[in-house]
């Protein structure tokens, strides 16, 4: 039983590192996947779980753009210094919103929209959204190619969108990506700032849930400890490829693509709701 609750770990962990990233929403895919995949664990700990191993995904971040987030780099300048600063001081604006609406909220958005059919609703939602807007941008030049010269303006709104991400099968990447891009911002510019919004947002999300866990009464046995160890682990080695994709992938394609796929997985999963009803 524990071996087979680490190998489910271990798939889970796999598609959280590439649905983190990718537009088409990690916790709606990993509730989607307990449909399927039902780790040996209590309801209360794959609530946690499915948020948590999200840390994994945000060190992979953490990872890859170490020298771009640290203000304390000696090879950076004064001046590249006080960029860094900047894009940190953007970022935390950009968290306020999620933090003021999510946390009166996470205890009902748990209770209502953690279920497959609006998980299903959501990833066709916000499919056709990125299609339609994709659309409507193919001959728009950015405003904005600069991450230096994205303004607290921008980074407040790209937060509003973030508020969209709290109802599963959204897509946080996906709604802040769509949000940059409205607003101007460049398909890359957006994306990076989407990432690294992630950080204090994922981080925090993940606290909530380990301190809400424990605090309703629940405690971490040996095995389940190890069992989201490595499903975090898994994470993070996969979302070290999903962002070197993406990053590369966007320099010549755009996400129309991920407007099918999200378009089409969640029709299938309408039809599978409707028939298993």
């Amino acid at each position: 039983m524990f071996l087979l609750n680490i190998l489910k770990a271990i798939i889970l962990g796999i598609i959280e590192g590439i649905t983190e990233w990718l537009p088409i929403s990690s916790t709606g895919h990993l509730i989607l996947a307990n449909e399927f995949i039902k780790l040996q664990e209590s309801e209360a700990f794959m609530t946690m779980f499915n948020v948590v191993i999200q840390l994994g995904a945000i060190l992979a971040v953490i990872y890859l753009y170490f020298n771009k987030l640290n203000p304390f780099s000696p090879r950076k300048s004064e001046i590249e210094k006080k960029d860094t600063w900047n894009l940190w001081f953007k970022v935390v604006v950009a968290v306020i919103p999620s933090v003021i609406i999510g946390l009166p909220l996470d205890d009902w958005l748990d209770a209502h929209f953690h279920k497959f059919f609006p998980v299903a609703l959501m990833l066709i939602i916000y499919g056709i959204a990125f299609i339609v807007v994709e659309k409507r941008n193919k001959n728009v030049t950015p405003k904005c190619t600069d991450l230096n010269k994205f303004t607290y303006k921008a980074a407040l709104i790209v937060g509003m969108f973030q508020v969209l991400s709290l109802v599963p099968g959204t897509s946080r990447s996906g709604a802040t990506i769509l949000g940059g891009i409205l607003i101007g911002a460049s398909r890359f510019v957006a994306t990076e700032f989407s990432f690294f919004m992630g950080i204090p947002t994922m981080i925090g999300a993940s606290g909530l849930k380990i301190v809400k866990f424990i605090m309703h009464g629940n405690s971490f046995s040996f095995q389940s400890t190890i069992v989201l160890l490595v499903g975090t682990a898994v994470s993070f080695i996969v979302s070290v490829l999903a962002i070197k994709f993406l990053m590369n992938y966007i320099k010549k394609n755009d996400f129309t693509i991920f407007g099918w796929y999200r378009i089409i997985l969640g029709v299938i999963l309408i039809g599978y709701w409707l028939i298993a009803m």
